[in-house]
């Protein structure tokens, strides 16, 4: 199947990157035979840089490997035949009845992504609900954001990623940063940072591993896996002991103060060195840092919220932000970096099992009632909630769903315990995948639809900071591909339902969705695309069309009823697979920077690709000498679960007893076969970051 392209002159020649949740600005040069990418100079979150994912985005969109045209087959093992668009969404519509006649409603499901746009994720969770009338969506975000969702709704009463915009970041006297490799991960935010640093700022990281971000700090507290809440508890233990709290903050603004207080006082500095090694020197010297500086900044991802306990991790450093009096001033904040594209909008407008468009809950009566008026259907016509994306594929593997569409997603790469993913998508009657590419996904599908890449689809996104953007269409679809919106639309008119999904444009799916947000905590009603374009974006929340927008959170209040933070005292849990002398070792795993989540765009970027071939095992001298590597060998890991061959590189600047390996690879290559499909009990997020494994010489 390949792409029949033509490179096109620009419809528009600013746009944005596809990558992460900087969504920095771009601009598409034509340089004679062809178009290229370079920084635009006047987007104001990253002005003028773009990072090598950026600089390289437009090579996927003009792959080879591109589909352009619809295809179907009847089972994984035969060739795919190439159909027109007149037979593709009837056929799909009819076989869904089917399904449906025979299983019910709930028998579909629709699994969603984080990278695409705030009008096809609003789509998505309207389709689900009124064209297939089944509570079953859910999204790869549960895998990204969920935890520092959860702990910041339940913290703040709302949940915006970054409670300031990036511009505090240089304000800032002291900066911790947990879990998050921003140099890899968000390159073009590290100026911000580094403008901090001189200003005069303290950076701390806290990571198993010493990483790029790392070389910027000015202390690297190298914590293994697992024990986030624990070193955390020994930070507030010495500002609660030592009375360097902000009392009149947390006195006028939080509650909670007592029960944390009695939570972490077992944590002594002391005592936390014997848990984890980190000297009570630098517990002290971070905890009185940080409560004596005028301004800080408390940033997390995906290292302390990828776990069991991700949640009560990520709400121990909002305490930190809280009991310090440091968010909702100059300087100050607490932030979650976002990782996909579109990871904040993605969750805000319906993607998410629990959740209507502007953060309204299915189950509230009261929420099910707006939106239900602005989709001009009965509210007792709503499904209630479903469950979890990992959920969701159990539910298939027990029998319960018959039936999926992917959008903008690749569960079988990015899903924990993945061999069970591929045991349950091929028990699927219909499995429908729109994608860019015949993705380790798209291998078991029926049907195989070809999406807009995002060069070709106009629509809004919201960046980590909650600034909500327009990114106009710069190029012109290829072959019979179809734009998402359109080929979501269709398929409701086919199964019945059209009359619900009357769009002329996509700025009409946007005005909809202002007014399904209206009043709820992700409120875009006052955003127009006119605006957006003007602005050059907004911060939600946005009730009205003369309001500014709230770059900074919580100036004056929380979202809680009572306008006041909660704080927790978390007591610290195990993971759900602790070590033993059978799994003597942890494997963790995260990303690169020349890869974005399962690789499905960077794997087809060939500047990408020289410089990271295949993922590579990071592993200590002292675990290296042990079983013995030698310069030839390869290091199998094993798990309780599966058993892979990586090559490896031996660094001192990992935990001893802690391997690390990127995700971005399928099949022999993917590392998520290894990992555990356990999750937290709030989020239900997997547990990534940690699980037990046995490590020796592939030979």
């Amino acid at each position: 199947m390949t792409a029949d392209l033509n490179l096109s002159p620009a419809l528009a020649s600013s746009t944005h990157c596809c990558f992460c949740s900087m969504q920095c600005g771009m601009e598409l040069v034509d340089k004679g035979p062809g178009l290229t990418i370079k920084p635009s100079p006047d987007f104001p979150v990253a002005t003028g840089r773009l990072c090598q994912k950026g600089l390289n985005a437009l090579d996927h969109v003009i792959h080879e490997e591109r589909i352009t045209r619809p295809f179907r087959r009847t089972n994984r093992h035969e060739r795919w035949e190439p159909v027109e668009w007149t037979q593709t969404l009837p056929h799909i519509a009819t076989r869904i009845k089917e399904i449906q006649t025979r299983y019910g409603n709930d028998a579909v499901c629709v699994y969603g992504g984080g990278s695409l746009t705030n009008e096809v994720c609003y789509l998505l969770g309207k389709f689900t609900r009124v064209g297939l009338r089944s509570k079953y969506i859910d999204y790869n975000g549960r895998y990204c954001m969920s935890s520092a969702a959860a702990a910041s709704n339940q913290a703040f009463g709302i949940d915006r990623g970054m409670t300031m915009p990036l511009s505090e970041i240089p304000k800032a006297k002291y900066l911790i940063l947990s879990g998050t490799n921003i140099a890899e991960c968000q390159p073009t935010m590290m100026p911000y940072l580094l403008e901090a640093k001189k200003n005069g700022a303290v950076i701390v990281t806290i990571d198993p591993r010493n990483t790029m971000t790392s070389k910027s700090a000015d202390i690297h507290v190298r914590l293994q896996p697992g024990f986030d809440s624990v070193f955390v508890n020994g930070l507030l233990n010495v500002i609660v002991t030592e009375k360097l709290y902000d009392a009149t903050f947390v006195r006028e603004r939080t509650n909670g103060l007592e029960q944390l207080a009695e939570a972490v006082k077992p944590f002594t500095p002391a005592r936390v060195e014997e848990l984890t090694g980190i000297l009570e020197a630098v517990t002290r010297t971070i905890a009185r840092g940080f409560a004596k500086a005028e301004t800080g900044i408390v940033m997390t991802a995906r290292g302390l919220e990828q776990q069991v306990n991700g949640v009560e991790n990520t709400w121990n450093y909002i305490n930190l932000a809280l009991i310090t009096g440091k968010i909702g001033k100059p300087g100050c904040g607490y932030g979650a970096v976002t990782g996909q594209a579109n990871g904040q909008g993605g969750r805000e407008h319906g993607q998410k099992a629990d959740q209507l468009p502007g953060y309204r809950l299915i189950e509230n009566p009261v929420d099910r009632d707006h939106v239900a008026g602005v989709w001009g259907i009965d509210p007792l016509e709503l499904p209630g909630k479903g469950v979890s994306a990992y959920e969701m594929l159990q539910k298939i593997d027990e029998g319960e769903i018959k039936a999926m569409i992917v959008l903008g997603s690749n569960p079988v790469v990015s899903s924990p315990n993945s061999l069970m993913v591929e045991r349950a998508l091929n028990k699927l009657e219909l499995l429908v995948v729109v994608d860019l590419f015949e993705t380790e996904t798209a291998r078991f599908a029926h049907w195989l639809l070809p999406g807009s890449s995002f060069l070709e689809g106009e629509g809004t996104l919201t960046n980590l900071e909650g600034r909500v953007f327009h990114r106009p269409q710069a190029l012109p679809l290829p072959g019979a591909c179809k734009l998402d919106y359109e080929l979501i639309c269709g398929l409701a008119k086919e199964l019945g339902r059209g009359a619900y999904f009357q769009y002329e444009s996509i700025e009409d799916v946007f005005n909809e969705m202002r007014k399904a947000t209206a009043g709820g905590k992700a409120d875009y009603s006052g955003i127009t695309y006119e605006r957006l374009r003007r602005e050059k974006g907004i911060f939600w929340p946005c009730p009205s069309e003369d309001h500014p927008g709230t770059p900074q959170m919580f100036r004056e209040r929380f979202a809680h009823s009572d306008g006041k933070a909660l704080l927790k005292g978390i007591t610290p849990k195990m993971p759900a697979e602790p070590i033993d002398e059978e799994y003597p070792y942890i494997l963790t795993t995260g990303r690169l920077g020349n890869h974005y989540l399962s690789g499905a765009q960077t794997r087809r970027t060939p500047g990408l690709v020289k410089k990271a071939p295949v993922p590579v095992a990071e592993i200590h001298p002292w675990l290296a000498s042990k079983i013995g590597l030698g310069l030839e060998s390869k290091l199998r890991i094993t798990s309780r679960r599966a058993s892979l061959v990586f090559p490896f590189k031996i660094t001192e600047g990992i935990q001893p007893r802690t391997i690390f390996v990127p995700f971005h690879w399928g099949e022999e290559l993917s590392v998520n076969r290894l990992t555990i499909d356990a999750l937290d009990p709030v989020s239900r997020m997997p547990e990534f970051k940690i699980c037990a494994v046995k490590a020796e010489r592939a030979d």
